[in-house]
Order: structure tokens, then C-alpha cells, then sequence
């Protein structure tokens, strides 16, 4: 190896040029973290090319790879902005799960709950995607999905529950329950990370069998000619981690 190269080499591996580097990407628009395992864990093109760029260098700090990747954070935010990821924009997240479902497990066995998760799976995820949903990710006998509208998303629910009631697995009928959300939660990778993704998931814990509860942010999307809603007082009250104190929250139903 030549001396200028050596030098060269030296030069990228500096503590002091990688920290430079690392202090000028937080100035830059994006995640200045894009390029860590969750950040880059997405299925869009800067994303990609970050997991494919990482497996080309080793696990040494090196100037040259912070400034690729902040040339794919520059990439990503650029992405988001025109529509090509997910960003800041207005959501409706959906959470649904399974009332009973690991109790039963337990006494059914890993065969039985295998194939009623999976046509639990052939019931639910049809209507989300029809209704221009996407699955964020799935949660055992549950899942996480983003709708551009909160009327998508209950209709969806709706959809799903009636595809539900043909689902019957060694005597267990499964009930579904759903919350839904309105927010911006924070795009980060293939996952959406935030207040409002906990808003919904508390939500959901706390819905009764059979029941979708709404947040008043997800209530204002909801038509009301064709969603009954009555206010859930318990909420106005009583603390529940991980939901804000002023939240108001709705069962909805169909009417």
C-alpha cells in the first residue's frame, strides 16, 4: 500500500473526522440516526441501500460511511417530502387483537393456535389492504395498520369482523377487539414510533370484546350517518398509562 493511501485510510478512520462528520449530519434535514438497524429496517430505496452499504464496511468507525449515510438521510427526508415515505403526514392508526386468545392457546396447543392464526390472518388483512391500509406489523393474534382516513379503517374493522364469525378452531370463536387513533406518529424504518402509536395500542388493551374504540381525533374522520358513537366516561377519569389525561375516547358502532 502506498504511503498517500495509508494515509488515506488513517484519515477515515479518525476519531476526529468521524465525530465531524457525525456533529455536520445533525444539521442536515433528516434522521441524523438514519443508518441503524431500526432506522433502516424499511422497504424503501434508502433503506435499502443503507443495508446493503453497511455490510460493506466493518464494525470500525470510518468518515467515508458517515457521509454515505448522510447522503441517504439527505435521500430519505427528500423521499418523504414528495410523498414517497411516510414523514410527519396525518394517519389513522388500527390496532386490533384477539379477546381470550392466549388463555386458550395455552389448552389448545401450538397446531390448534397456528391455524387460527392463520385464518384469523385470511379474515383480517383482506379488508385492511381493500380499504387502503397498510399492515405496519402483526402481534401475534393481533396486528398494527395505517389508514389515510379514519372512516377506511372502521369500515375495515367492520369487514373483518363479519369474515371473523366464520372462524371456528376446536371450539374457540375468536373475538376481536380494535382501537383506532388519528395522529402523526414518527415514521422510523417499516415501523411508525410515538405518542399516538401508544394512544392506539392502550386503546386497545382497554376495548371489551367485540368493541372498537376511538380517540376524538379519530372521531372527527368518522361519518356520523353511518357510525353510532357514545362517549366512554370511564376514560374522562380514570388514569390509564400511556394515554394523555385529556384524551376523550368513543366506543363506535355501526349503524
Amino acid at each position: 500500500m502506498s504511503n498517500a493511501a495509508q494515509r488515506l485510510g488513517e484519515a477515515d478512520r479518525g476519531h476526529r473526522a468521524v465525530e465531524l462528520i457525525r456533529r455536520l449530519r445533525r444539521a442536515l434535514p433528516g434522521d441524523p440516526g438514519f443508518g441503524d438497524p431500526l432506522s433502516a429496517a424499511g422497504r424503501d430505496s434508502a433503506g435499502t441501500v443503507a443495508r446493503i452499504a453497511d455490510r460493506l464496511f466493518d464494525d470500525q468507525p470510518r468518515a467515508s460511511r458517515e457521509v454515505g449515510l448522510g447522503v441517504l438521510q439527505v435521500w430519505q427526508a427528500f423521499a418523504e417530502r414528495t410523498g414517497r415515505g411516510a414523514g410527519d403526514a396525518e394517519v389513522t392508526i388500527l390496532f386490533t387483537d384477539l379477546v381470550g386468545f392466549s388463555s386458550w392457546a395455552l389448552q389448545a396447543g401450538d397446531d390448534a393456535a397456528l391455524a387460527l392464526l392463520r385464518a384469523v390472518a385470511r379474515a383480517v388483512e383482506p379488508p385492511v389492504l381493500q380499504h387502503r391500509g397498510k399492515v405496519v406489523k402483526r402481534l401475534g393474534d393481533g396486528l398494527m395498520a395505517t389508514f389515510p382516513a379514519p372512516q377506511l379503517a372502521f369500515d375495515a374493522v367492520q369487514v373483518a369482523r363479519s369474515r371473523l364469525a366464520d372462524v371456528h378452531i376446536d371450539g374457540y370463536r375468536p373475538v376481536c377487539r380494535a382501537a383506532l387513533h388519528t395522529g402523526r406518529p414518527r415514521a422510523l424504518g417499516g415501523d411508525y414510533l410515538g405518542v399516538d402509536v401508544n394512544i392506539a395500542a392502550r386503546l386497545c388493551e382497554k376495548a371489551a370484546g367485540d368493541e372498537v374504540l376511538v380517540s376524538d381525533t379519530a372521531l372527527a374522520g368518522l361519518d356520523p350517518e353511518l357510525v353510532r358513537t357514545r362517549r366512554k366516561k370511564s376514560f374522562g377519569w380514570a388514569p390509564v398509562k400511556g394515554i394523555p389525561s385529556d384524551l376523550v375516547v368513543y366506543a363506535a358502532s355501526p349503524r
